[in-house]
């Protein structure tokens, strides 16, 4: 059996095509059914639907022996401990700070409003600016707005909802996609079932 971690939402929504050219279809509709672990088409293969944020962590110490999450997670928790053997293409947007439309430069310190607090940390430090980095779990556009941070770092697809709130995008610190990884374990025990499973991803890339 081959355990597959995905979040809802987007990522889902773009991998399915691709794991349907597997033939890996789920039983259910993840956003209809209360279960978080779903049958498949394929006997051999399951789906765990958790968290965006959770699929490095459950593929990692083995719950999952292969997930598809942003590189936005996967630099923000550290893939060190992670196979990494492909970039499936979707889900596509940037990371970059935004800041109020037209302020003015900050000297000194500044605040950055954030969920990627390593990610953002590590960038504003190889720009050599001192940051203060302030966790939000959500609602980030607010932070400029109400003085709580002078910068947000986060994903940015069209920029409407920046635009909206007052709001412009600054610097790009990196595209992101969504990624295929692998537990290093279930690599050796399993190996032919992920080769397979990963020659069949690549021909649905290929082909798209």
């Amino acid at each position: 059996m081959l355990t597959i971690a995905v979040s809802k939402g987007r990522i889902f929504e773009e991998a399915m095509p691709l794991l349907a050219a597997a033939g890996i279809s789920p039983l259910e509709d993840p956003e209809k059914s209360r279960k978080l672990v779903l049958p498949t088409s394929r006997d051999d293969v399951q789906l765990v639907i958790i968290r965006a944020t959770d699929v490095p962590t459950f593929v990692e110490y083995g719950a999952a022996d292969l997930g598809i999450a942003g590189k936005d997670v996967l630099v923000e928790h550290g893939a060190d401990g992670l196979y990494e053997p492909m970039d499936l293409g979707i889900a596509a947007c940037r990371l970059m700070t935004a800041a109020k439309v037209g302020a003015p430069p900050v000297s000194g310190r500044i605040r950055v409003a954030t969920k990627y607090v390593k990610t953002a940390q590590s960038y504003f430090a190889g720009l050599g600016v001192q940051a203060e980095i302030i966790k939000l779990y959500g609602s980030m556009e607010l932070a400029p707005l109400v003085g709580l941070a002078d910068y947000i770092v986060d994903l940015v697809d069209t920029g409407n909802t920046l635009k909206a709130n007052g709001l412009e995008p600054k610097a790009l610190i990196m595209q992101i996609t969504s990624r295929l990884v692998v537990n290093k374990a279930a690599m050796k025990i399993k190996h032919q079932a992920i080769k397979n499973l990963l020659a069949q991803l690549e021909t649905a890339i290929n082909s798209r």
